[in-house]
Order: structure tokens, then C-alpha cells, then sequence
């Protein structure tokens, strides 16, 4: 078991992200044993969910001749517009039933607000509005966060990233990760995590530790 100041925080492995899904992610289903050998060895789990409404601004169809992946201009920045998914409430939104995390102690879901898009698990894309996560963490004397799930050059790039302005230490286990890698932003996003103080290792390396 790894020690009490340590968090896993599991990144929407969600149906809509999986073979299937309204914003698949090739292969994103292999991972999930992985999650699910990892989850053992960690007290503290934390699951995220992304759970939009239908009129989210994130859509490319709530936009008028825009399509998917085309970007726009928020008042927070740079917005790449997605197919329609995780709508809450919806298949798509639900966990994938291959998840077994029994003993994961929150669920946060995020996007929920329709006019800003929520990759991070600590703090939504305008960079102002907070998910309560860091406070939950450091209530319980959580220090350290290992991170997996889908997108690694979304989702779970952004949450490590916040991670480390919270004042956390941030590992990414990349094989328990998928990336879109869409234009080249699965490099750029491990570059960017690397350059913010973000470690890269593998499952194997928790195993071994408890070995």
C-alpha cells in the first residue's frame, strides 16, 4: 500500500472516451486493467467525470458552422470545439463498466457548467474556478497525486499541470493513460508536464516498490 499522503486521481474513463464513445480514444479500453491493478496499492481514490450539459459551450454543434476540432476564441482563451459527449445524465457520460475501483472515496464532475470547459480535475479552463479538489486533498494529508485516464494530452495533462500549482507532487503513469494526440499535442502536452515539474513513470515502477 503506497503511503497515506498519496492519491490516485483516476481521469474519465468514462464510455464516451472508450471504443464506442461520442469522443473515443483509440484503444482507451486498455488501459483500464492497468487502473484497476494500480488501484490496489492506494487508500485515497479519486474519480473524475466529465458531465456537460447539452448546450455546453465546448460543442462544436452549439457553435454555427463550426465542426469538431476547429477552435475558437472564449474570453479565457483558445477553445477546441468537440463532438457532442459525456452529456450528463447519458450512457455516454457513465463510467466504463470495466472500472472496478470499489473503494474510491469521490467522484468529481466537472464541465458542468455550460459557458467553460473543465479539463483539470482541481480548477475549470478559465483558470479562476476552483472543483474543490486540492482542499479535499490536503484535508486528508494527501501531498502527492499519481494520475491516469484519458485524454493524456487533455484531461489528464491539465490535472497534473494544476496539480503542481496547488502544490502537490504530480507523477503521471503513462501506460495507464491514452492521448487523442491531436495535431501533435501528445508530445507538446508531455513536453508542458515534463517543463512544470510533472514526473513521468510507468505501473510497473508501483508494483516494484511493493515488491
Amino acid at each position: 500500500m503506497m503511503q497515506n499522503n498519496t492519491a490516485l486521481i483516476v481521469v474519465d474513463v468514462q464510455n464516451g472516451f472508450t471504443p464506442g464513445g461520442n469522443l473515443a480514444v483509440a484503444h482507451a479500453d486498455q488501459i483500464i486493467p492497468n487502473i484497476n491493478q494500480l488501484a490496489q496499492y492506494f487508500k485515497t481514490i479519486v474519480i473524475t467525470q466529465d458531465w456537460h450539459p447539452e448546450n455546453h459551450v465546448s460543442f462544436a454543434i452549439n457553435h454555427d458552422a463550426k465542426q469538431p476540432f476547429e477552435t475558437i476564441e472564449l474570453d479565457y482563451g483558445t477553445q477546441v470545439l468537440w463532438p457532442v459527449h459525456c452529456v450528463q445524465g447519458t450512457p455516454d457520460a457513465e463510467l466504463h463498466p470495466n472500472l472496478h475501483l470499489p473503494s474510491a472515496q469521490l467522484i468529481i464532475r466537472k464541465g458542468c457548467h455550460a459557458h467553460i470547459d473543465s479539463y483539470s480535475a482541481f480548477m475549470e479552463s478559465d483558470q479562476k474556478t476552483t472543483t474543490g479538489l486540492a482542499g479535499y486533498l490536503k484535508e486528508r494529508g494527501i501531498d502527492t497525486v499519481f494520475i491516469v485516464g484519458i485524454a493524456t494530452d487533455f484531461c489528464v495533462a491539465w490535472t497534473a499541470i494544476d496539480a503542481c500549482k496547488f502544490g502537490f507532487k504530480a507523477y503521471v503513469i503513462s501506460d495507464a493513460t491514452k492521448g487523442i494526440d491531436l495535431n501533435g499535442s501528445l508530445q507538446q502536452a508531455w513536453q508542458e508536464m515534463l517543463a512544470k515539474g510533472v514526473k513521468r513513470i510507468l505501473v510497473k515502477d508501483i508494483i516494484q516498490q511493493h515488491a
